[in-house]
């Protein structure tokens, strides 16, 4: 073990590596700063340059790339309510309230923070506990997943209690858009109205960029003149919070890793969904819950641990069984494949030193993530310095740019800005922006399990009985969706008990 981890720090100093892993945070932040782009695209840009490298300077780079360009995308969540990356769009709930109110700089420390944190729980767990965490990532079939997507949905009907009915038809709008296309299970065309384009249904950046950024430019248009809030300008930089903050709000870094973490080992979920998962769970189990999406920091970090500690999470299954958790670590699966690295369960017994590298390239990536928060931060939150219509204007470009770039789609514009007027209609009515994108992300995967399950298992309810994960995650839901009524009788009769 001593021989492979001087073997890995070997590879590690190597002049030709620190640069490559210095290119891969720097780039990789910029990436994720910019609208519509995000880590798919830097690992897909990077590949052509990492077969004429050898294996320390490319893990490196593909490291580095991978953790930083998710952390990226907050930053412009916080400062412009245009999420960099689909992950970071639930930061916006609370980040950009944060900015508005004057409090940028301290959203950007506690992304960036929370963002590390949350990268480091996740390398803890890769390092020690991916075989075993591999192995029972194979028990989640389709009834697992389809019960997991059903879990996060029945948290959108509790954690807007004051606008419940409004929460639950958002949510359905949600689930209505990711509903148009294809059907993955009979491939008959859903809601295109015979229009071809809508074939491959509504796309996910587009639909972020038109309900977050678009609809805030049509909110500040209608409302200019009366510019952003006070002290927005006056504090520019990157401010920690005390120690008072972190004596509770560990606890949310903690169960928002985790969640990140079995999300990311989970193949097809990824940072956006865990994410939301994260950002509803805390919302449900704070004391002030009415508090999210104006400005809480809870939210914020929330969202910011768990999308970063996929990364750890979705390498498990790739580097343990070789089977990747998602398209961006199919790709840097891929290249590990082309210079020499044969994932599987003999990688840790046999190569550990390549382990060990992946790990300590990890490593640095997030606290680079550190450094590029303490040292960029007055550079981006310079941002707010600008006149509000050329502040806007940059919006809408930087939105536009983004989003034709993901598919060189003209079509992608055009769903951009119907969702920029559905989400400033909705905002307009008040009804929450929230459940409307968890609706979406989590409709396909409890539509496709679902399916799967009704194949596999039929409608014996014998199956409960048979996979105790389903079993458990089945208690869960009814816990859920049980709980207010409970709270509810035990606090009448905590009433009754106090009157006699």
């Amino acid at each position: 073990m001593l021989n492979d981890a001087l073997a890995a720090v070997t590879l590690l100093v190597d002049p030709t590596t620190l640069v490559a892993l210095l290119a891969g945070v720097v780039v990789g932040t910029i990436i994720g700063v910019l609208p519509g782009l995000g880590p798919s695209i830097a690992i897909a840009l990077a590949l052509p340059f990492t077969l004429n490298m050898s294996l320390g300077p490319s893990v490196a780079l593909l490291m580095g790339l991978y953790c930083t360009s998710i952390y990226g995308g907050s930053v412009a969540a916080i400062l412009l309510n245009v999420p960099g990356t689909p992950a970071s769009a639930a930061t916006c709930f609370d980040g950009y309230p944060m900015a508005r109110r004057g409090d940028g700089d301290l959203a950007i420390g506690i992304t960036t923070i929370g963002s590390a944190m949350g990268g480091m729980f996740s390398i803890v767990i890769l390092a020690f506990l991916a075989p075993f965490l591999a192995r029972f990532a194979l028990r989640f079939g389709p009834l697992e997943m389809f019960l997991v997507g059903v879990f996060a949905l029945c948290c959108v009907a509790i954690i807007e209690r004051a606008i419940l009915v409004k929460a639950v038809a958002a949510g359905l709008v949600g689930m209505a858009l990711a509903s148009i296309g294809q059907d993955p299970a009979s491939g008959d065309m859903r809601l295109t109205f015979g229009y071809f384009p809508l074939a491959a249904g509504i796309p996910l950046v587009p639909l972020l960029m038109g309900l977050f950024a678009i609809s805030e430019v049509m909110m500040r248009v209608a409302e200019y003149g009366r510019g952003p809030a006070e002290g927005t300008l006056a504090r520019i930089g990157f401010r920690v919070p005390g120690l008072h903050f972190w004596r509770s709000a560990w606890r949310t870094v903690a169960k928002s890793s985790l969640i990140g973490i079995v999300l990311g080992i989970l193949p097809g979920a990824g940072p956006t969904a865990a994410s939301f998962i994260s950002y509803s769970e805390a919302k449900r189990s704070s004391k002030d819950p009415d508090s999210f999406g104006k400005g809480n920091p809870e939210g914020i970090l929330a969202s910011e641990a768990a999308n970063n500690a996929v990364t750890g999470g979705a390498l498990v299954p790739s580097l343990s069984l070789g089977i990747p958790g998602d398209p961006i670590t199919a790709m840097i699966l891929a290249a590990l494949v082309l210079q020499g690295v044969t994932p599987g369960p003999r990688l840790y017994t046999e190569h550990m030193d390549q382990v060990l590298l992946i790990l300590f390239s990890l490593f640095i990536a997030n606290i680079g993530i550190l450094v590029a928060g303490g040292f960029g931060a007055r550079l981006f939150t310079r941002v707010l310095r600008l006149p509000e219509p050329l502040l806007l204007a940059g919006v809408v470009v930087l939105a536009s740019v983004g989003t034709f770039a993901g598919n060189n789609s003209a079509f992608d514009l055009v769903i951009m800005a119907a969702a920029g007027f559905l989400g400033w209609g909705l905002r307009v009515l008040g009804f929450p922006l929230a459940p409307l994108i968890i609706g979406y992300v989590l409709a396909p995967m409890v539509e496709v399990n679902f399916k799967q399950a009704l194949i596999v298992y039929g409608t014996d309810p014998v199956v409960f009985l048979e996979r105790p994960v389903a079993a458990a995650l089945l208690v869960m839901i009814l816990g859920v969706l049980l709980y207010p009524t409970i709270a509810r009788a035990v606090g009448g009769m905590r009433r009754r008990i106090a009157s006699r």
